[in-house]
């Protein structure tokens, strides 16, 4: 019998149990066990570096990312959410060489196997670590979000923001946000402070820092970044400045000497 033919009850049971292996294997940095967990058609969407890869592709990319040295590590931040075939786990990781993140995954289960991760994370400043405590932030519950649910909420924020480019308008708000994709503001901000970790603000720099470097692939020198940040929806220099150092460790100068 298929995850898709048991009862809810026990699809969210036999779900938990792998996902809570997969998460001990990680903790006890066991590639082996990680991938084994993997199913044999998995997709992983890794969004921060905007790459999707398939079995063969993870265990370069296990090696690359789990913690390894002495000051590496992993914490899980927060309760596992699961309903049915769908999780969603929290956790902060450091590697050398790599910074710190802290990251989501919204993980979907099939026969027993993880089939599908969307992992999302945000590059931490060490100095600057986030003054809001749970009390301050909507139950989930209360805004009526399943695991399931928040999982398709980031699908659909992701592939709104890729298919129509909204974060181009300068003026860009929340309320335009839900509007366009049906959500309501409280549960896109339950999404990206809770389960992100970002504000809206934040995400959208993001989705305008991904297009300006894309633009910077095909640009012609000499390149005028400040224009190019304009155009790809920053409407101040200091917001812009700001983003790109924290999303690349680099001052737009220094990113734009070590081009090929």
């Amino acid at each position: 019998m298929s995850s898709h033919d048991q009862a809810p009850d026990s699809r969210t049971a036999a779900t938990r149990d792998v996902v809570m292996r997969y998460h001990l294997s990680w903790k006890a940095r066991d590639i082996e066990a990680v991938l084994a967990l993997y199913h044999p058609e998995v997709e992983y969407n890794d969004f921060f570096q905007n790459r999707c890869m398939r079995r063969e592709e993870l265990r370069d990319y296990l090696h690359a990312t789990m913690p390894s040295g002495p000051e590496d590590f992993l914490e899980h931040n927060d309760r596992i959410r699961i309903d049915g075939d769908t999780a969603f786990i929290q956790y902060a990781i450091s590697v050398a060489g790599g910074g710190t993140f802290r990251a989501s995954e919204a993980i979907t289960v099939r026969d027993g196997l993880i089939w599908r991760i969307n992992e999302y994370a945000l590059l931490v400043q060490p100095a600057a670590p986030s003054s809001k405590t749970p009390s301050q932030r909507p139950a989930a519950s209360r805004l009526g979000l399943s695991a399931r649910q928040l999982s398709l909420l980031a699908r659909d924020i992701e592939e709104y923001f890729q298919r129509s480019q909204p974060y181009l308008d300068p003026a860009l708000d929340l309320h335009q946000v839900a509007s366009a994709t049906g959500y309501t503001r409280n549960q896109i901000s339950y999404l990206l402070n809770q389960m992100l970790g970002q504000s809206f603000y934040q995400y959208v720099n993001h989705a305008r820092l991904q297009h300006l470097l894309k633009l910077l692939e095909v640009a012609v020198p000499p390149v005028r970044i400040d224009e190019l940040a304009f155009t790809a929806g920053f409407n101040s220099l200091s917001a812009f400045y700001r983003c790109f150092r924290q999303h690349t460790g680099l001052s737009p100068k220094a990113y734009l000497k070590q081009r090929p």
